[in-house]
């Protein structure tokens, strides 16, 4: 541990150049973070003076395939993206833990203090002690610190602002307290945790361990318990293909019931199998049960559940794709899970305001624009925020100009696939 002046000269001449383009899968971009880390420990300074202190890194993620399978233990393709939160941190022995995250208040709170508290729900005090919770829980030391936390994930952008922020206070845990021994994995559950419990989300564990573990990942979650995580070797530059996310800039405020409706109606289909969840219902006696279940639980949910059983069997056959170097077959099933998951999960925008449709109006004006340079889908948990598309290179300009003039300058963000979830950078 390093005192933060020491460190903030070491990046001035260029000491860390080569770690930053090794995180951050761009030299172009080293510049911009160089500046960001430094910025971020005169704002430690500011809050807290000199001190000995350590730099934490989680990163964003975006789903590649599987939407919405996650909370029904099924499968889903994922990666970490070059956009991530970076904590400036200092271990403190007064049990106090204190947060500041950039344009917003310092949050206190004792490190033994954990129980849940109602008021503190749907607020970063309680996804805080939710991660804290859940690590002691679990036989962990936890402890106080001061930090700094600044992140250029997307904030309600279906890039997991959230999940990236839980990620790194249990990363933040791990090594202060932990020597980096908690498994990523075991983080990226205790941020889903610290979500659903204390935050009052409800949520898969998709997220937490795209971010938690990095890397284009398969997980399969029929045992969320002790998921299967599988690295898909990949690269797409060799295909000539950008990974593009379009925030459309709607908001995610108030959506909280359309988000929980889904797995809610996906349970009223398991109930009637007498099951928990829809990867337990073989899909021939799903579909053998249709008109029953179309009484029973109503057309919309039987709809989601169609949805869940093509997704889920597509993410196999997109890892199979990649895997043996069919990228076109693979960008069929990514357009085929957009698809499905408009006309039967039905996540593309809120029934309660269909006049506010900007996803389904970045759908469209993608597929006008891209033709055959490439393919888009709905991104994340859908309703609001974000969409993907994999356009190709020499194609990537004209279709960033195209959607920044509907949706904002800057509405195109050009990512890169980050091999690293959570860790201690410096």
């Amino acid at each position: 541990m390093k005192q933060v002046t020491e460190l903030m000269q070491e990046i001035k001449a260029g000491a860390w150049r080569e770690q930053l383009a090794d995180i951050y899968v761009d030299e172009k971009a080293v510049p911009y973070q160089e500046a960001r880390y430094i910025k971020a420990m005169e704002e430690y300074i500011r809050l807290y003076g000199e001190q000995e202190t350590e730099i934490y890194s989680a990163p964003g993620r975006s789903e590649v395939g599987g939407n919405h399978t996650d909370h029904q233990h099924g499968m889903v393709l994922a990666t970490s993206i070059n956009l991530d939160a970076i904590a400036v941190v200092h271990p403190n022995s007064d049990g106090t833990v204190r947060v500041v995250s950039e344009g917003y208040d310092m949050i206190e709170l004792q490190a033994d203090d954990l129980a849940l508290r109602e008021e503190e729900k749907e607020t970063s005090t309680g996804l805080i002690r939710g991660v804290f919770s859940g690590l002691k829980d679990r036989g962990y030391k936890v402890g106080g610190f001061n930090a700094y936390v600044t992140s250029d994930v997307l904030i309600g952008a279906g890039l997991s602002s959230s999940a990236a922020f839980e990620t790194i206070i249990g990363t933040i845990l791990s090594g202060l307290y932990n020597q980096m021994s908690i498994p990523m994995v075991e983080i990226a559950q205790v941020g889903q945790y610290a979500e659903n419990v204390f935050f009052g989300k409800p949520s898969g564990l998709m997220d937490q361990t795209a971010c938690a573990v990095g890397g284009l990942i398969h997980i399969d979650f029929q045992n969320p318990e002790k998921p299967v995580v599988e690295k898909v070797d990949v690269d797409f530059e060799e295909y000539h293909y950008s990974l593009c996310i379009v925030d459309t800039k709607g908001s995610h405020q108030d959506l909280t019931q359309d988000y929980a409706e889904i797995p809610q109606e996906m349970k009223k289909i398991c109930a009637y199998f007498g099951k928990e969840y829809l990867r337990d219902i073989p899909e021939d006696e799903f579909y053998g049960q249709i008109a029953a279940l179309r009484k029973e639980a109503g057309d919309r949910a039987v709809l989601r559940a169609i949805h869940f059983y093509g997704d889920n069997a597509r993410v196999a056959a997109q890892v199979q794709a990649l895997q043996e170097g069919r990228i076109d077959d693979f960008l069929s099933m990514v357009q085929d899970s957009g698809n499905s998951s408009f006309k039967y999960l039905q996540n593309i925008y809120t029934n309660r305001d269909v006049q506010n449709q900007p996803m389904s109006m970045a759908l469209a004006v993608s597929e006008h624009v891209l033709k055959s340079h490439g393919v888009c889908r709905v991104h994340g948990g859908g309703f609001a925020g974000t969409i993907q598309a994999f356009v190709k290179n020499d194609f990537v300009e004209e279709y960033r100009k195209a959607l920044d003039e509907v949706f904002g300058e800057g509405s195109c963000h050009v990512l890169k696939i980050r091999k690293y979830g959570g860790m201690k950078v410096m």
